[in-house]
């Protein structure tokens, strides 16, 4: 009989344990379904209610406390140590959140201050400039024009003369081209006629000798005697 009751005894802490877990995820969760974000010390006590309810609940049923005296202790003390660690974080979080908000200030006030410090020197400047042209003559804006319309006939005349020179050299260079070019061109062709004239002598000499007959009388140029037709024979 005791063997029979066991299980069942076992399975209802168990099934005790997963609703009052079920219910703190949910009291835990409320802060959300509301539509404003809980803080963190909020969540971190919720969830630390959450995860320590399971935990005592287990310890309890085992240790013979009771399992819904686990809970209770375990999710009070979950709570506790889940909300001061929310707490510090949220701290934290604050903490970062003021150094930033001070660090923008603090870029935005020397942004303005280096605005005003550019335009309260442009007004200086203007101010400077409109003094110096109470004090220049008529003078001196002639003799300035005058001085600037010289340097820019200067200017001219050089830049002239560097592009004459600069044309001088690629009109020499083209022309040491093209003399070279032709140079030999000219010892190309003086070769090739040179081989092709003496290829017509060589066939003109060979051409004659084959054509040319023997002559019959000797060189030597003395008469061979005929024997006469009248003379006979002795007895």
């Amino acid at each position: 009989m005791e063997s029979t009751l066991s299980p069942t005894v076992s399975v209802l802490p168990v099934k005790k344990i997963v609703c009052l877990a079920a219910a703190l995820a949910v009291f835990a969760g409320s802060g959300c379904s509301s539509g404003v974000a809980p803080s963190k010390t909020a969540s971190g006590a919720g969830t630390g209610a959450l995860l320590g309810g399971v935990a005592g609940g287990v310890v309890g049923n085992n240790s013979g406390m009771g399992s819904g005296a686990g809970i209770l202790g375990g999710a009070a003390l979950g709570a506790i140590t889940g909300g001061i660690v929310g707490m510090v974080q949220e701290a934290r979080d604050r903490k970062e959140q003021d150094r930033l908000s001070q660090e923008r200030a603090y870029q935005q006030e020397l942004a303005k201050k280096r605005a005003e410090e550019a335009k309260r020197k442009s007004a200086e400047d203007e101010e400077l400039a409109i003094a110096q042209g109470f004090r220049i003559s008529d003078f001196e804006l002639n003799d300035a024009q005058k001085k600037t319309d010289e340097t820019a006939d200067r200017l001219k005349k050089l830049q002239n003369e560097k592009a004459a020179a600069l044309a001088r050299k690629k009109t020499l260079d083209e022309l040491h081209e093209k003399q070279l070019s032709n140079e030999a061109e000219i010892a190309r062709l003086e070769e090739e006629l040179a081989r092709l004239k003496s290829d017509d002598v060589i066939a003109s000499n060979s051409s004659s000798s084959t054509t040319k007959k023997p002559d019959a009388t000797p060189a030597t140029g003395v008469a061979t005697p005929v024997p006469s037709a009248a003379a006979k024979p002795g007895p």
